[in-house]
């Protein structure tokens, strides 16, 4: 999902002993500029939740060191009261209390509070947004659809720099669209599709249907998209039917961000929605009961959506509204950067027994990998990166911390495969099987291919942490001769006595890995 030109951050030159990464250049959250950003909180007034959430750590893919969400349903009613629902209102009023409260106590006041379709368009919205300051100090900047549509969108150039296609953002009481493409946010415009709204819709199923059919239409007519973008899906409702459809297809890895569906997924989860008992899929699905009473309107516009507008695939982002203000805060050096590379390189220097190792670790590695393209080369980066970052961990249990970690982390530009692919590699960097792990059934997202060259990276990684001579010191070189199936290890003669019988055997288990023979030399 990251497109970059290879002249840009990736490149496969890079110079481990100066700490530098080439085009990735030296890690930003140590810079002042960035560091300024190492705990932000921002509210998101909704039609139907309101939320904060606390950025943590500078990175360019920062942790959630706080999430909390109230469903408020401000939205409800208001078509037909052009006010606020009054019950609604109280609950909102009570969470904005509490989140203040709660921002005080973590020293980031004043939060970032923005408001959106239904204290934009209620009569008392205004009055409302006085009683928020008043009562708890939080000022609410009530922003428009297309501005909205712009946040959602940077939200997903947060997680996926350079990305291309169509942003749709559902809401409470309004639905928003964005194109971007190249990194910037371009055409974009809002529509009144959100779920709350569509409960007020005359006419029972048939007016419903023929509302949203007409509406989509317009909204592809002044969009002007061609057939066959990438359509990235922002929102609550939106979520809640990816995991009615990851339900339906028994899905191993339930990680929502960067979760793929197709045209014909979504007509299929159309279907399984309709027709299974809402009380037992939301319970299978682990959806709350507010959230599961939309999906069923919810599914209506997606299904027209996708039919319409014929995406070549369909991407869940995890990442909106939230993100989009943290990305409109962030220096612009910071939002180039890959936000897989930034978020291991800060895991590292806060976790790690040697920070700094995961570059020169990276250079020892790389020629067992000569045909990787770009996408792979920044998977084995990142793994090079979080190589150590479990050592905490009980030794029997390294092996399974790493997997889960790796794929349920909250890591932005990773495709569930790519998810596994790391997982693996890190848990052969502390175990040379795999078969039996109870996590097994997630080994099917990737090829049979890719599991052997994860193990292989596993093990070279298990091979190089033997060799620690510094953190900015390179070991040793590999070198592979995949047609003579040759694995060489050159040893600087400073590593000599590093190279115990621990260290012999990992080079085996490397070699045994590749179907090589190997052989050891000290260099002059």
């Amino acid at each position: 999902m990251l497109r970059q030109d290879h002249g840009g951050f990736m490149n496969d030159h890079s110079d481990a002993r100066s700490g530098d990464w080439g085009p990735f250049g030296r890690p930003l959250f140590d810079d002042p500029e960035t560091r300024a950003l190492s705990r932000v909180g921002v509210v998101d007034v909704g039609s139907n939740s309101v939320r904060l959430v606390v950025f943590d750590g500078a990175a360019r893919s920062p942790a959630y060191f706080y999430n909390e969400k109230i469903m408020c349903a401000l939205g409800e009613g208001l078509s037909e009261t052009n006010r606020l629902s009054p019950r609604g209102r109280e609950r909102a009023l009570a969470a904005l209390k509490r989140f203040a409260t709660l921002a005080e106590g973590m020293g980031i006041m004043p939060l970032t509070a923005v408001a959106t379709a239904a204290v934009r368009e209620a009569e008392d919205g205004p009055e409302f947004c006085d009683e928020v300051l008043r009562e708890t100090g939080i000022e609410i900047h009530v922003i428009a659809g297309d501005e909205e549509a712009r946040l959602s969108a940077q939200g997903v150039l947060l997680g996926w720099p350079g990305s291309y296609g169509m942003v749709c953002d559902i809401g409470g009481s309004s639905m928003e669209l964005a194109d971007i493409a190249e990194g910037r946010v371009g055409r974009r415009l809002t529509s009144a599709l959100g779920p709350l709204k569509l409960k007020e819709v005359k006419g029972g199923e048939k007016g419903l249907d023929a509302y949203v059919k007409t509406t989509i239409e317009q909204i592809h007519d002044e969009m002007q998209n061609e057939t066959g973008m990438r359509l990235f899906l922002v929102g609550g409702s939106w979520r809640a039917i990816a995991r009615c459809d990851m339900t339906r297809r028994d899905y191993p890895l339930t990680v929502l961000h960067e979760y793929r569906m197709t045209t014909d997924a979504v007509a299929e989860t159309r279907k399984y929605i309709e027709k299974e008992d809402p009380e037992d899929l939301r319970g299978r699905a682990g959806v709350s009961s507010d959230r599961m009473a939309l999906v069923p309107l919810a599914i209506r516009v997606l299904d027209r959506l996708v039919q319409v507008f014929q995406p070549k695939d369909i991407t869940i982002s995890s990442y909106g509204i939230r993100e989009g203000m943290l990305y409109e805060q962030m220096p612009p050096a910071l939002r180039d950067r890959d936000p897989l590379i930034e978020a291991c390189r800060f895991a590292e220097a806060k976790d790690a027994r040697m920070p700094g190792f995961g570059p020169v670790l990276f250079d020892f590695v790389r020629p067992l990998f000569p045909h990787a393209d770009w996408q792979r080369k920044r998977i084995i980066k990142a793994a090079c990166l979080l190589h150590d970052v479990s050592w905490r961990a009980h030794p029997d249990y390294r092996p399974q911390v790493c997997f889960d970690n790796a794929t349920r982390a909250n890591l932005g530009g990773l495709k569930h495969s790519e998810r596994v692919f790391l997982g693996l590699a890190l848990m052969h960097r502390y175990s040379n099987k795999r078969e039996g792990a109870r996590y097994q059934e997630m080994f099917t997202l990737v090829s049979e291919e890719d599991q052997r060259e994860a193990e292989v990276l596993g093990r070279a990684m298990r091979l190089g942490a033997m060799l620690w001579l510094g953190a900015e010191t390179v070991p040793g070189n590999l070198a592979w001769n995949a047609v003579d199936k040759t694995l060489t290890l050159d040893l600087d003669p400073r590593a000599k006595s590093l190279f115990s019988e621990v260290a012999e055997q990992r080079f085996k288990s490397l070699a045994s890995a590749l179907g090589a023979t190997g052989e050891v030399r000290l260099r002059d």
